[in-house]
């Protein structure tokens, strides 16, 4: 069972940057980052590969995050910059097999980190 524990949430305004942390319990997956904000359903937003050499990201957040991945302390960290209101919502991070945007494809989830951005 792998185990993953987010960090690094919180409050910002507008136009604000943070950085988001994932730590794994296990190397060699791919590790995907979703959201959900209230009452919507969960929506992928970026993925990074095994070795941290390819990265994925959804339309609706392009341009504002970076993903990188330090495989020495199998920690995962997603920056995300240029933060709207609209970007508030729990992020989650997840372990799978495949470079996906799907939640059908990762396996293993962490609790979440609440991020609420202010206008």
């Amino acid at each position: 069972q792998v185990q993953l524990v987010e960090s690094g949430g919180g409050l910002v305004q507008a136009g604000g940057s943070l950085r988001l942390s994932c730590a794994t319990s296990e190397r060699g997956y791919v590790t995907g980052w979703f959201r959900q904000a209230p009452g919507k359903d969960r929506e992928f937003i970026a993925a990074i590969s095994m070795s941290g050499g390819n990265t994925y990201y959804a339309d609706s957040m392009k341009g504002r995050l970076t993903l990188s991945r330090d495989n020495a302390k199998n920690t995962v960290y997603l920056q995300m910059n240029s933060l709207k209101p609209d970007d508030t919502g729990i992020y989650y991070c997840a372990a799978g097999r495949v470079m996906s945007g799907s939640v059908s494809d990762f396996h293993y989830w962490g609790q979440g980190t609440q991020v609420t951005v202010s206008s």
